[in-house]
């Protein structure tokens, strides 16, 4: 599996779709936004239908989960789109040597404390880091592929990583 900057150093499109290779493809925010939608959809289809009365009942069930499902794509994808790896990597990659925590190193070293800090933001939903640090620090010697950074140190550039998708997901919703 390659990792977000060994795609970007073999690629130049962003995001493509798998199927039509249109830019802009973000496959698993929106499929995520849709279960999200549609499973909140059938709680409340589910209510409105049975204040109706059992007919309408599964049909108000449906219509909900058909409608929230489509909603929820939406804002996946949207907040997919809003985080993307080309656009962490290279801002990363120019703005690592001004950050506070780097002492040396190289690009090579935080450039996957940064992607580790990305991709755990988006399998975390946007929670709290401090909630799944412990996670976080415990995957993190398989996860760092070349990187010389053990967990303290990669612990900052992904955090830094956290809170600006957290920055960035806050400021397109």
């Amino acid at each position: 599996m390659s990792t977000i900057i060994e795609t970007n150093k073999k690629t130049t499109g962003n995001n493509r779709d798998p199927i039509t290779n249109a830019p802009g493809a973000h496959p698993v925010g929106t499929g995520v936004g849709a279960a999200v939608g549609g499973a909140a959809a059938v709680g409340t289809g589910a209510a409105i239908g049975a204040a109706t009365g059992t007919v309408v009942g599964p049909i108000g069930t449906i219509v909900g989960a058909a409608i929230g499902a489509v909603a929820g794509g939406l804002v996946g994808k949207g907040v997919a789109e809003s985080i993307d790896p080309t656009v962490e990597v290279t801002y990363w990659r120019e703005n690592y040597k001004a950050r506070p925590y780097v002492n040396g190193g190289t690009f090579d070293d935080y450039g996957p404390a940064y992607e580790y800090g990305v991709h755990a933001f988006s399998k975390y939903d946007g929670r709290p880091f401090d909630d799944f640090e412990g996670n976080l620090a415990r995957d993190w010697n398989t996860s760092r592929g070349n990187s010389t950074l053990d967990w303290q140190s990669a612990r900052l550039a992904s955090r830094d990583a956290w809170d600006r998708m957290r920055d960035t997901r806050d400021t397109t919703l």
